[in-house]
């Protein structure tokens, strides 16, 4: 089995199955369809498969262009049924990982889809997870739900670990650049996969295990959101100390080592840095361990959203005006710039401190023109022209495409959570 999946890897006649075309699976489907496999995207949302099968993306990081003359040389396709999974030689799963209210690990997506994989595993296939996890969830969930069947895991079939490293709108880190991390549940499972990758990614780091495989991930963004934290208290700090956060910041980056400049803001979101270091709590306490550092930074950063509300009231007050049916502008819902994802983004939050406060709150996104909040559907202003009806406009997400300069003389009051203004002088900005 070893042998012939190898001969068809090397040949590039494997076919390719991914489950879920979200911001993982679709770039992932891409760069396979590019590199000449025969790929097919299997996904619940009837919609996301007639995109594909019409060549067009719905996906900011993937162009129509680059997916329509794939889906024409019939190297790239979609499909819901999910029956076909038994002909594809190698299967990635691309699904969602969120966590439930307790922030307990949602595990039922990973489920799901191994289930499919089930009912049509045979002989010869590679399945690898790419969905970030826990330590743990690939060896004792996976596994045990793949072998039920009698195949044995290592000889009739492969399984192994590579956690996704997606970084919407970053044109620089992309698949195709980025090292791609493996780690098979035995060395023939992690040398299959590694192959695999090698076409599409030009670094591959091997780790021991499929465990060592979901911890780097989890390591990743926890170093991520601990150090976010920290800068988020050196912010709070300079506002005791009425220093400018972002100076220190700047002139601390001019050191050449030992530093690593991380930015404050008003909160985190997305689906990676808010979730995934929960994973890892979820774990240790399951091991009697309790991870200190991960839940004061959650603490710490979902603090942000009330600053930066309390930032607003004391401005608005302080040009003599009620925070009872202010006129508020939030410039960017989106949880990061140039993306159109409000996953866990801060705006949200606080969009609704400020609705609780009898705000009177609208917003401007070019990325993101409406979205459902608490079962209204809003609408994004069509421009920033009006700014200056506005009592306070509050820079959320930092998108490239708006002009600040223009933005900050129109506005009576503009608040920047995100040194969106840096360069930029006026007695009416107030930074974060």
């Amino acid at each position: 089995m070893f042998a012939r999946l190898k001969k068809l890897i090397q040949t590039k006649k494997a076919k390719i199955g991914i489950i879920g075309l979200g911001y993982v699976g679709l770039p992932l489907a891409t760069e396979f369809s590019k590199a000449g496999f025969s790929v097919t995207g299997f996904e619940v949302d009837e919609n996301k498969v007639k995109s594909i099968t019409a060549g067009k993306s719905y996906i900011g990081d993937v162009s129509s262009s680059a997916i329509a003359p794939l889906v024409r040389a019939k190297l790239l396709r979609a499909t819901v049924d999910f029956i076909r999974l038994k002909d594809q030689d190698i299967i990635i799963v691309c699904v969602p990982t969120p966590l439930r209210k307790s922030k307990d690990p949602d595990v039922s997506y990973i489920v799901s889809a191994t289930e499919s994989i089930r009912k049509g595993l045979r002989k010869g296939q590679l399945v690898i997870l790419e969905s970030t996890t826990y330590p743990g969830t690939t060896s004792e969930l996976v596994k045990p739900l793949l072998t039920a069947g009698g195949l044995v895991c290592g000889t009739d079939f492969f399984l192994a670990f590579s956690p996704e490293r997606v970084d919407p709108s970053n044109p620089k880190h992309t698949v195709s650049n980025t090292p791609k991390v493996v780690g098979g549940m035995t060395k023939k499972c992690g040398d299959l996969a590694a192959m695999t990758y090698a076409n599409i990614t030009a670094t591959i780091k091997r780790v021991s295990s499929t465990e060592a495989a979901e911890m780097v991930k989890l390591l990743e963004n926890t170093f991520r959101a601990v150090n976010i934290a920290l800068v988020n208290e050196v912010a709070l700090m300079c506002v005791k100390l009425k220093l400018d956060v972002w100076e220190i910041i700047d002139a601390a980056a001019s050191k050449p080592f030992g530093f690593m400049p991380f930015y404050p803001g008003p909160g985190i979101g997305g689906h990676c840095i808010p979730l995934d270091p929960n994973y890892l709590s979820w774990k240790l306490k399951t091991l009697n361990f309790y991870s200190r550092f991960i839940e004061l930074a959650g603490e710490m950063n979902s603090r942000m959203p009330e600053h930066v509300v309390q930032l607003v009231v004391d401005e608005v007050n302080a040009c003599g005006k009620s925070m009872l049916k202010a006129k508020i502008l939030l410039v960017g819902v989106a949880y990061k710039k140039d993306v159109n994802d409000i996953r866990e983004s801060p705006s949200l939050d606080i969009l609704k401190l400020l609705k609780d406060r009898k705000a009177d709150v609208h917003y401007f996104d070019p990325h993101i023109p409406s979205f459902k909040w608490e079962n209204v559907v809003l609408h994004s202003e069509k421009d920033m022209n009006n700014a200056g009806i506005y009592d306070a406009v509050v820079i959320i997400t930092n998108h490239t495409s708006i002009d600040y300069g223009a933005l900050a003389k129109k506005s009576r009051l503009l608040i920047d959570t995100r040194n969106a203004t840096k360069g930029i002088t006026g007695k009416n900005i107030v930074k974060l």
